[in-house]
């Protein structure tokens, strides 16, 4: 990644320069972020060679390598927000702001169906970008400091990620990146709402511990997902870019 390619991918972000061919790797990767119209939605997951983004206690600090992390802030001044659920905030207590890479931070979504943060976490009270919190409709809670609170009536397995995209759009938030945990990415996974899931893979071995993706069980690996994917050296990890809209198709079809 240049400082001029870089410099070109933000302003393609602001809309404010056409699209001009973007060659290389970086332009490759980047790109389909930068210039996306409409509706985008990105996952991201960072984890071992062995599948896992923790240990069993939960400690998911320094998984990626620094290429890495650099990377998942760029993502993150690539997009106009990113998407997190409530216990990746309990237990991370992350701030979601681009600090390795120059850029603007991402309003942040916190995903609290049943309004289990306490008010007291870090992103509250950092005074960074906006915060965003999505509860159910059916819970009472709405008191928490410097949050925008949008509450959604729930279905039988939460709230819907197609209608949090909706009420996003609604802030002009189109270009979405959802970071965790892994259930909350499966979620968008399976409702064929993820256009692009981007997995970056450390050289370490932990052994056991959470998987960063939680789909649902499937029988046969006949059944398992199969996108195309482009691969890329990050230098300290290695990066499996895969286009997932071609290959989900809504339920019943």
């Amino acid at each position: 990644m240049t400082d001029d390619l870089w410099a070109l991918l933000l302003a393609l972000r602001r809309g404010a320069v056409s699209a001009p061919p973007l060659s290389g790797p970086a332009g490759a990767l980047y790109g389909p972020i930068a210039t996306a119209s409409g509706q985008f939605v990105l996952a991201q997951v960072g984890q071992s060679l062995d599948g896992r983004v923790a240990t069993p206690s939960g400690d998911a600090r320094d998984i990626s390598g620094p290429e890495g992390l650099a990377h998942l802030h760029r993502c993150r001044a690539l997009v106009d927000a990113v998407i997190v659920g409530e216990n990746t905030v309990s237990c991370d207590d992350p701030r979601l702001s681009v600090r390795l890479v120059d850029g603007p931070d991402p309003v942040r979504v916190v995903i609290d169906c049943h309004g289990r943060l306490t008010g007291s976490e870090g992103l509250l009270h950092d005074g960074g970008a906006q915060v965003i919190v999505f509860q159910s409709a059916e819970t009472s809670r709405n008191d928490l400091p410097n949050a925008e609170i949008i509450r959604l009536r729930p279905t039988g397995n939460g709230l819907a990620p197609q209608e949090m995209l909706a009420a996003l759009s609604e802030f002009g938030l189109r270009r979405v990146l959802v970071e965790g945990g892994a259930r909350t990415i499966a979620r968008f996974i399976e409702a064929g709402l993820v256009d692009r899931l981007h997995v970056a893979v450390s050289p370490l071995i932990i052994g056991s511990g959470p998987s960063g993706i939680a789909l649902s069980p499937i029988e046969r690996l006949s059944s398992a997902l199969r996108p195309e994917a482009q691969v890329y050296s990050l230098g300290s990890d290695i990066l499996f870019d895969c286009p997932l809209k071609p290959v989900i198709k809504p339920e019943g079809q």
